[in-house]
């Protein structure tokens, strides 16, 4: 320890570090927490269940029911709309010139198929 003593009375960059240090650990040995009661996990958990009951309790019956309906409703409106999408439109036989001028790539395979264009 002397020759500690004697070094940072001799280096003003180690003196000057060794001041921070020692502030640095004054600052956290005050920011301790003291032991805390042993019963205060205990009342925090017995008041979040009280506090749980209740709000479970307030809600009004006609919400506890119309939420579930609500969201079936929504998801059924989803999944058709999914299937209304996803149909391929259906083209009259009389009406095909009139069709492919309004989707003209639509059924481009039919007219040149892969291994025509494969085999030139």
């Amino acid at each position: 320890m002397e020759q500690v003593r004697q070094h940072l009375k001799q280096c003003a960059p180690c003196a000057h570090f060794a001041e921070e240090m020692k502030k640095t650990l004054s600052i956290i040995e005050a920011d301790k927490v003291e032991d805390e009661n042993p019963f205060f996990f205990t009342r925090v958990k017995a008041r979040l269940e009280n506090t749980a009951g209740k709000q479970v309790a307030a809600r009004p019956v006609l919400v506890r029911i119309l939420q579930p309906v609500a969201f079936s409703v929504i998801l059924l409106l989803g999944v058709y709309g999914g299937f209304k999408l996803g149909q391929t439109p259906t083209i009259n036989a009389g009406n095909n010139a009139e069709a492919q001028e309004l989707i003209p790539y639509w059924n481009e395979l039919d007219a040149e198929p892969i291994e025509t264009f494969l085999m030139e």
